[in-house]
């Protein structure tokens, strides 16, 4: 790559390096809540975008970092394929390296695979300004560190995506979604054992008294899906599951109007529902459980919790970050991190502290 919006990038950081100035590495902004809070100048990266290659008969697709979401949907619908993850845009600008940079992904998820299973290679500058290429456009091309996969949720703080190839996976022939009547317990309890037989579930929500059960595949798959899980037929899934996806879905619009902290809790798949002092929106069969803050939630609480239950809580979306935005690292694992940063950023300049504030 040798074009000037690469080479602006490479000057910056060298630059920044030499001076141990903090840089802070932006796409469409739309994930800018999250993670601690943003420090340093601003390198843009929308000037470095376009789809490098794709290729429909490998399910592979490469694009530059600052490729609207938006572009590559387009471009791989009009193939019959998508981006399996489903990962939330948070709105119109969202960029291809912003969602690798933060490694969310959507409804689909547990059935389709994460952001760091579909990620093929990387492009990155590092915090010397280096260009640095790890994996490539094809599976199982990783020997050694997989630094694709490290690349992805680490919020730039390793280096500055450029570029990044991902799997494809084809668009479903169909889909239905069906609406249940029940309690948290017994949504966590049936999507359980739903998941333990060979039905065509592609994503679960349960809120406010309903679960939500979006299937996908042929006709014949979906009409014995139907017939073993019952339910009701919902007008339009689509729109529901975009919402989810997306952050649209009032239990998140509610939250965001009344100002209340959001909460990511990961947590073993069969853990028990409980209150934790605010509304909460289950996903992923019960492994994702999204906690929106009322006058009793307690921090320490909230983290106990989620450990206790296989798994940790990050502070998704909230104007107070004081009690930390992700999980505390056991120091063993705090360790490896720094030296991971010691390794890529050696000046500290990138995405400074964006991840926790000693990185």
């Amino acid at each position: 790559m040798s074009d000037s919006a690469f080479l602006s990038v490479q000057e910056r950081v060298r630059t920044a390096a030499s001076a141990k100035t903090p840089l802070a590495i932006r796409g469409g902004g739309t994930r800018d809540f999250y993670g601690q809070a943003i420090v340093g100048d601003v390198v843009d990266m929308r000037a470095l975008a376009g789809i490098v290659d794709y290729d429909p008969t490998e399910l592979v697709v490469t694009a530059r970092a600052g490729t609207p979401v938006a572009e590559i949907d387009d471009a791989l619908a009009a193939r019959g394929q998508m981006l399996g993850c489903d990962a939330p845009r948070f709105g119109i600008g969202a960029t291809i390296g912003g969602l690798v940079a933060t490694g969310l992904a959507g409804p689909r998820r547990p059935y389709a695979g994460a952001v760091r299973d579909l990620i093929l290679g990387v492009r990155i500058v590092d915090g010397k300004g280096d260009d640095l290429s790890f994996g490539g456009r094809v599976m199982k091309n990783v020997a050694g560190f997989d630094v694709a996969r490290l690349m992805t949720g680490a919020l730039g703080t390793l280096g500055i995506l450029t570029e990044v190839s991902m799997k494809c996976l084809p668009l479903p022939k169909l889909e239905a979604t069906r609406a249940f009547e029940c309690t948290a317990d017994d949504a966590i309890r049936w999507t359980n054992e739903w998941g333990g037989k060979p039905l065509p579930i592609s994503a679960t929500c349960h809120h406010a008294g309903r679960l939500f059960v979006r299937i996908s595949g042929s006709a014949p798959a979906l009409e014995a899906a139907t017939a073993k899980m019952g339910g009701s037929a919902v007008a339009d899934g689509t729109a529901l599951w975009e919402s989810v996806r997306d952050h649209t879905h009032s239990h998140f619009v509610a939250a965001r109007e009344s100002a209340s902290a959001i909460w990511r809790l990961s947590v073993k798949a069969t853990a028990p529902y409980r209150d934790l002092g605010g509304e909460q929106l289950i996903e992923w069969g019960g492994a994702l459980r999204w906690l929106v803050a009322g006058p009793r939630t307690d921090a320490g609480a909230i983290r106990a919790w989620a450990q206790g239950n296989g798994g940790h809580a990050t502070l998704f979306r909230a104007a107070d970050k004081s009690p930390g935005v992700f999980h505390p690292l056991p120091q063993p694992i705090a360790e490896l991190h720094r030296r991971l940063k010691a390794t890529f950023d050696p000046a500290g300049i990138l995405n400074r502290g964006r991840l926790y504030p000693d990185l």
